[in-house]
């Protein structure tokens, strides 16, 4: 039996066409009748479908008769795409014993294709290169192929050409992952070792893990330990994963299939984690299992603070579905009562924004995304920072550490100019340059994390001509000059418009920030000055002016001393007015920082 299940992933670049792929495969095999077929068949989230990517992985088995006439069983581990599911696509990776490495006909290798191609190397996966869209009337895939033999070093008859769209070379495809990719290793008399891949919540059944056994079996009603967890459960299903869960009563090693345990708490099950009996106990877990860190934060807040506790409740069911989102209450004196909010990355940042948006209703303001820093104390004590309102720069500070990233953008050698000078603004370290062919150009650089979270996607696409391609890997923390820029509104801090910038590039941003809220403010009856502040220094300064009331309208005529009395009453009621006047920030201002063009 295990000599005939195939356990693969698909890997790709975005809008390679992976899922449309795996449409044609399950159409092919049967397992999707042409009744239920529709697009990207395996994204059943409604932003999924509307942007065309995978956001969550997911899994599907599939009965295949071979040319040889034996049925195998092919396991097919679809993985996200983009960079902030990295982890998510190495445990699929990590579940598989072959990759179907997808690439476009008519765009080629791309930055994303070939990060996770390195982490499916690392796994040492037998890769299947796969050149699709050749039904493109830009197609070139004899250029792309021989990109795709100089990177893996294979011969030209391992290059399968496809066009998932028609279904040409689908037929091919099945038939070259039976014969080169291995069947499962593993051990049937050995202790259970499963590895969790993905995990997603069923509001009547609790949490559901996708997992693929590596040693032993798993039957209905044992009891299993959560490795790294330490948690034990009573088994209450098991099955393998079609269109629809099939229930099973035991799942053998080398089969991908699901359990569910009846909990509702999604802590208690992590992706990558090992499930075993609580009795016959493995030896060790199976490695790679890394707690999943946010990289990125920002506040949210409800636009009506009446709304605070639904939005409670709205972070606690998206929560339930994403095991990697973090949150905790925090309170701003512009905005009121809301949250800090974790996560992987900008997409998933966005992607959760537009949830809330859409599946909840929420009306929400999203303040200035930050990453997390290391602060030394002069005393040798190091705390660790998310939110701009806790950096106070009056303590002895020894040292600010940032995350940095290495990072790698494929582009066309006509924007090599254009790409370096953008990297050199946003503190770039050149690394390396890699020719892929006479027209693309691989280029490496680290740069800190929080020059790239933001807007510089949008800036690189822009230089590019929309060529560029972008990924990266955390690599560490580095000492940097980073300080803590205030906002004030006639004097007073406004801490949701606080940010922790680089000191060379503070006087710029502020200077820009200030002009952007002078055009947005609405003009009172008094003047409102609004300052950029590193501590006690005013970096720089403009002026919303007031609204002028005409009070010698009534005054024609007459003698001067009457107007001049008029003018003081004038005078000092503005004082006044400026002392116990009160600036209402429009939730534009708090978009302008987004939209700040450094």
């Amino acid at each position: 039996m295990k000599k005939n299940i195939r356990n693969f992933c698909i890997i790709a670049h975005i809008d390679h066409g992976k899922s449309t792929l795996a449409d044609r495969m399950l159409q092919l095999t049967g397992t999707i009748s042409e009744r239920d077929m529709r697009n990207q068949a395996l994204d059943n989230m409604e932003l999924e479908q509307e942007r065309g990517i995978t956001i969550k992985s997911h899994a599907v088995t599939m009965n295949y008769t071979a040319a040889d006439g034996e049925e195998y069983i092919l396991n097919l581990i679809d993985t996200p795409g983009h960079v902030d599911f990295t982890y998510e696509v190495s445990r699929s990776i990590a579940a598989c014993e072959g990759a179907v490495l997808v690439v476009d006909a008519s765009q080629g290798i791309e930055a994303q294709t070939l990060s996770n191609l390195y982490l499916a190397m690392e796994q040492d996966l037998e890769i299947i290169p796969v050149i699709n869209k050749i039904d493109l009337p830009a197609a070139q895939p004899e250029n792309v192929a021989h990109q795709v033999i100089d990177l893996l070093g294979c011969d030209d008859s391992d290059v399968v050409f496809t066009s998932a769209k028609t279904g040409e070379g689908v037929n091919e495809l099945l038939e070259k992952i039976i014969s080169l990719i291995p069947h499962p290793k593993g051990d049937s008399d050995k202790p259970l070792q499963a590895l969790i891949f993905d995990s997603m919540y069923d509001q009547f059944r609790g949490v559901i893990a996708y997992i693929r056994i590596v040693n032993g079996a798993i039957n209905t009603k044992d009891k299993i330990k959560m490795f790294n967890q330490d948690s034990v459960f009573d088994v209450e299903e098991i099955g393998i994963l079609k269109m629809e869960r099939v229930k099973k009563e035991r799942l053998l090693t080398g089969e991908v299939g699901y359990l569910i345990t009846g909990t509702k708490n999604v802590s208690d099950i992590k992706v990558g984690d090992t499930v075993t009996l609580s009795k016959d106990t493995a030896v060790k877990p199976l490695p790679g299992y890394q707690d999943i860190k946010p990289m990125v934060y920002s506040g949210v807040f409800p636009v009506d603070t009446e709304d605070y506790d639904s939005l409670k409740d709205s972070l606690e069911k998206l929560k339930l579905n994403d095991s990697s989102l973090t949150y905790t209450p925090e309170s701003s004196t512009a905005l009121g009562f809301g949250f800090r909010v974790g996560y992987l990355g900008l997409l998933h940042m966005e992607i959760i924004h537009e949830r809330l948006e859409r599946e909840y209703n929420m009306s929400v303001i999203n303040t200035f995304p930050n990453v997390t820093y290391h602060i030394y104390l002069s005393g040798g004590e190091m705390e660790t920072i998310n939110n701009p309102k806790e950096l106070d720069m009056g303590r002895n500070i020894e040292k600010i550490e940032e995350p940095f990233i290495k990072a790698q953008i494929i582009t066309l050698t006509e924007h090599i100019g254009a790409v370096m000078k953008l990297s050199l603004e946003r503190r770039g370290v050149y690394v390396s340059t890699d020719y892929l062919d006479e027209t693309r150009v691989v280029l490496k650089y680290t740069f800190p994390l929080s020059e790239v979270i933001f807007d510089f996607f949008d800036r690189l696409k822009s230089v590019s001509r929309g060529y560029a391609s972008f990924d990266y890997e955390i690599s560490g923390y580095e000492a940097t000059q980073m300080v803590r820029l205030d906002i004030l509104l006639n004097g007073e801090k406004v801490d949701a418009l606080a940010a922790i910038i680089h000191k060379d590039k503070a006087y710029h941003y502020g200077e820009k920030i200030c002009k952007k809220l002078k055009d947005i403010i609405p003009r009172q009856m008094f003047d409102c000055a609004i300052q950029a502040a590193i501590g006690s220094r005013v970096i720089a300064r403009t002026t919303v002016k007031a609204l002028r009331k005409d009070v010698l309208a009534k005054c024609y005529g007459g003698d001067i001393s009457r107007k001049r009395k008029l003018l003081e009453k004038q005078k000092k009621g503005k004082k006044k007015m400026k002392q116990i006047g009160s600036i209402e920030l429009p939730q534009e201002a708090f978009l302008a920082l987004l939209k700040v063009d450094e």
